[in-house]
């Protein structure tokens, strides 16, 4: 219980401290565009041309606060799925289009 009004008395002073010197916080339009700008790391598990999906075993994907795992995804373009193969390490952008997440770019790493 000491542990949690500590955090709570800390959590609150911080806040305090940025909204006395906002300068020193980062812009929001800053901290949510640069995540959206960074692609994300992953390994081609499956390619799956005529459903036009692809699995992806990634990390964490910040755009859409996505933590890591194995997911199926939909393509914006089914010529992105011929840039890559099962087993290649790639770097991929992934978006929230109509409620679906959807790769909207995708490169084999270098």
């Amino acid at each position: 219980m000491k542990r949690l009004a500590l955090a709570v008395i800390l959590s609150t002073f911080a806040a305090l401290a940025v909204a006395q010197h906002p300068h020193h916080a980062p812009a929001a339009s800053q901290v949510a565009q640069a995540p959206a700008k960074a692609p994300s790391d992953g390994e081609v598990r499956k390619v799956d041309k005529g459903a036009g999906k692809i699995t992806i075993r990634h990390g964490e994907i910040p755009n859409i606060g996505m933590g890591p795992m194995t997911m199926v995804f939909g393509v914006k373009s089914p010529a992105l799925l011929d840039k890559v193969a099962a087993g290649d390490k790639v770097k991929f952008r992934v978006e929230e289009i109509k409620g679906d997440y959807v790769v909207t770019m995708i490169e084999k790493a270098k």
